[in-house]
């Protein structure tokens, strides 16, 4: 009994440090900080974003750009994730919502799932594929952005 539940602490530990990698994809990008992106990735990943297909610094090299010309911000906000973990490797599939503030103050809405197979090389998970399947997107009609109201530091 006692080494059943020392197999699942360790399975939910993996899962939570999975879970981390994960959402500092999504808070490089929406921080427009490569580094935190990067730290997602093993240096030899591949991504897969629509029509792009390479390394994970060349996705943010062409995916920045594209963001920071058309959105003044961006919210990569994930959803479920159903992980499976096999030894040193699991699959996860992640569901996620994508709103970007545009610089005209409409907002670009998008959804889908991202399709991950992390390694743990040593005591750490990263992302050695992605594949971002969008699923849908769209520009609301009726939506306008108000501006926030940032806390001041103390």
């Amino acid at each position: 009994m006692a080494s059943d539940r020392a197999a699942r602490l360790e399975a939910m530990l993996d899962k939570q440090e999975i879970r981390e990698c994960l959402e500092a994809f999504s808070r490089g990008m929406d921080r427009f900080d490569r580094a935190t992106y990067l730290s997602a990735f093993w240096e030899d990943g591949v991504m897969a974003a629509g029509p792009f297909v390479g390394s994970p610094a060349a996705c943010w090299d062409w995916a920045v750009p594209m963001h920071e010309a058309g959105q003044i911000l961006t919210h990569h906000a994930l959803l479920q994730s159903n992980i499976d973990v096999e030894g040193d490797t699991a699959h996860a599939e992640t569901y996620y919502q994508f709103i970007g503030r545009n610089r005209d103050e409409s907002l670009w809405m998008a959804g889908g799932r991202y399709i991950d197979r992390l390694e743990r090389r040593g005591d750490m998970w990263k992302i050695a594929l992605r594949t971002n399947v969008i699923e849908w997107s769209c520009l609301p009609l009726r939506c306008r952005c108000l501006s926030p109201t940032l806390p001041t530091s103390p």
